[in-house]
């Protein structure tokens, strides 16, 4: 007489439980790797893309040298400064800044490991960063200080004209808040 089995034995069933948990944590965790990790560095996502990827912790300094080639990243001021290594794309970017006169001027920062800073911007706990238009290859781009987004601008008069507007703004009756 032949008998027919109708089920899976314990032995089975925990041997297919094994393989699907296997499975979902190979899976889960290449993706919780994917999202940590920090993205190049571009005008438009330098502070998203240091603040996604948990970097920005206290008081961080950004500094990139090498006509922006390379870039650097310092918490809190006794701290070095460790190489950013997801890259960027920040080469050949100009930095202006507003003067005592209203006028964009070319930014100086000195010399860092022999070479000469082409970029440095400090990012703070209250959620401000330093103020800044950036000249690039890809165009003109307004990095805000306080809330907002940096903007993509048509010339380096468009910026200056957004950076008055938000010095106005933040020193203004609490019209901005």
């Amino acid at each position: 007489m032949q008998t027919f089995r109708k089920g899976f034995t314990l032995i089975e069933l925990m041997i297919v439980i094994f393989l699907i948990v296997t499975i979902y944590t190979l899976v889960f965790s290449y993706f919780s790797k994917e999202e940590a990790k920090p993205k190049p560095l571009s005008p438009l996502t330098l502070k998203s893309s240091l603040s996604d990827a948990g970097m920005l912790n206290g008081e961080t300094t950004l500094l990139c040298i090498d006509k922006c080639k390379s870039c650097y990243l310092r918490q809190g001021m006794d701290n070095d400064y460790e190489e950013y290594e997801n890259g960027s794309n920040l080469q050949n970017t100009e930095v202006y800044l507003l003067d005592a006169y209203n006028d964009l001027s070319l930014a100086e920062y000195g010399r860092y490991n022999d070479k000469k800073v082409c970029l440095k911007l400090n990012f703070y706990p209250n959620g401000s960063s330093t103020k800044a238009v950036l000249d690039t290859p890809e165009g003109i781009f307004y990095l805000p200080s306080y809330f907002g987004k940096p903007q993509k601008v048509d010339s380096l008069d468009a910026a200056k004209e957004l950076w008055l507007k938000d010095t106005k703004l933040v020193s203004g009756r609490g019209d901005f808040y």
